[in-house]
């Protein structure tokens, strides 16, 4: 297929030269009825923010140009169907679980998932089989699934109908991902692969292997990150054992039918500019990432990790993009060097967490501005670094799971317990910090003293903490203690 086509913008700017009259929605009329929005996002902008249409096609049932546009997404990521998702990442990830398993059936997954898989299943009533991955002692992350973890969850649940993997995980940790394809199709499962964070393996050179390239079945790519479309806007990649028609009847259970066109274009566009200019920009996005590792690592006290991690098991690979520095060794948690960055020297990182920063490096990135972190690194260890003793050293808690997410949700429960109360119950709802929304609890998992611990020690040090009905994060809803389980 022809890479260089954009079929959904070419044809909003057919519908622009047409000047077609509205007596549709959206209400604004093309921006008429809204001259602050037209302000703020631009006329061209506000005038492309349509309904569906048949010149225009429409994404619950494509048949034209979205239909055209998919096609060549597929082709470009390697994948038998491509479906352009307006819902995020979420929805692409929530659909995977959903066409996999059903109510009563076994999934097995890492626990360091983001919350739109556990939301899934407190959805479809599937049973979570976790693998705790390792972590690693000095940064305290949670690595990827070792062979041997996979093997033995499969050998202990055979009935099991898929095996979940973040790969990368937010940290840039890879799994063996082509071992555990090959391993769960010998055992009749399918694997479903999150693949927010890597969107840029399909395109750029020496890097880790793709979801798709590795034969499995579908991936969840989140074209916004690292790919340049507008936010909320990813792509679901299947491969040839699965049923193009079904997954679509799943998307369409959750999905709008109202979608936008602003990020379905931004869809089309962006896939054109990875297909014909992705080996250049993700090249240059390399260079630059390993050039602020270097300068990073000079500083002293901080350290900005990369392919050393490397163990060909629950490290098999490393995303070379990544750029996350671990802040501990200046006495510092992540976090409170991601709130100096933002407040003092108006940086804004990606990720804060208990002992490391993430800088998101990607296509729109310039040396430039990694000069200037470099830079406020070293005014920030210089200004604020202390000793160390009493900083949280570990970001990853193994749960104890008594409920199946489902079950905990829906179970009657005693509401707005205090936190400090709650060791030994059970709770019902999230507790994560965002991001990277990997929940720190998930319903149906026993609150122990050292989660307690955690929550407030994060809460003290800043982190955003998400996920309960208690916006305050200080109570949280548990199980009755009276009911069965």
């Amino acid at each position: 297929m022809d890479q260089r086509k954009a079929p959904v913008y070419e044809a909003l700017q057919e519908f622009r030269r047409n000047r077609v009259v509205p007596f549709d929605v959206p209400g604004h009329k093309r921006g008429r009825g809204n001259p602050e929005l037209v302000s703020l996002l631009g006329k061209q902008c506000v005038e492309l923010d349509v309904n569906s249409m048949k010149p225009l096609d429409n994404l619950c049932h494509p048949i034209s140009v979205i239909k055209e546009a998919e096609e060549l997404a597929a082709e470009a990521f390697g994948a038998a169907h491509a479906f352009l998702m307006v819902g995020g990442t979420t929805s692409a990830v929530q659909t995977m679980v959903l066409t996999a398993c059903k109510s009563g059936e076994k999934i097995i997954l890492p626990r360091n998932v983001h919350r739109s898989v556990i939301n899934a299943l407190v959805v479809n009533g599937a049973t979570p089989i976790y693998v705790n991955p390792d972590t690693d002692n000095r940064l305290g992350i949670a690595l990827g699934m070792k062979i041997s973890q996979v093997e033995r969850a499969i050998e202990e649940n055979p009935e099991a109908k898929a095996i979940l993997v973040n790969n990368p995980t937010y940290y840039g940790i890879c799994s063996n991902l082509k071992k555990i394809v090959e391993i769960a199709h010998e055992h009749g499962m399918m694997v479903l692969v999150d693949e927010a964070h890597g969107t840029h393996f399909y395109f750029g050179e020496n890097m880790p292997v793709t979801a798709m390239a590795a034969g499995a079945d579908m991936s969840s790519v989140s074209m916004h990150k690292s790919g340049g479309s507008l936010t909320q806007s990813s792509f679901l990649l299947t491969g040839p054992n699965v049923s193009a028609g079904y997954v679509r009847q799943v998307i369409n259970l959750t999905q709008t039918t109202s979608a936008s066109y602003l990020l379905i274009s931004s869809l089309d566009i962006s896939r054109r500019n990875l297909a014909l200019r992705g080996r250049e920009l993700f090249a240059e996005v390399m260079r630059i990432a390993d050039y602020a590792r270097t300068e990073i690592n000079k500083i002293g006290g901080y350290y900005a990790y990369g392919k050393e991690l490397i163990n060909g098991d629950s490290v098999y690979d490393f995303d070379p993009t990544k750029l996350t520095v671990y802040t501990l060794d200046i006495g510092l948690a992540g976090i409170e060097v991601y709130d100096l960055l933002r407040d003092e020297y108006d940086i804004q990182l990606e990720l804060g967490d208990m002992g490391n920063v993430l800088a998101y490096i990607s296509i729109g990135d310039r040396m430039r501005e990694v000069e200037r972190l470099v830079s406020a690194l070293v005014d920030v260890k210089r200004r604020y670094s202390k000793d160390r003793s009493g900083l949280f050293d570990h970001e990853y808690i193994n749960p104890s799971v008594v409920m199946t997410p489902q079950e905990a949700f829906y179970a009657p429960k005693e509401e707005m317990i205090p936190i400090r109360e709650t060791n030994g119950r059970i709770c019902t709802e999230f507790v994560m910090c965002y991001p990277p929304g990997i929940p720190i609890l998930a319903p149906g998992e026993r609150i122990t003293q050292e989660i307690i611990d955690y929550i407030l020690y994060a809460k003290e040090k800043g982190c955003q903490l998400t996920g309960p009905e208690d916006e305050k994060v200080e109570r949280l809803n548990v199980i009755k203690e009276s009911t069965t389980y």
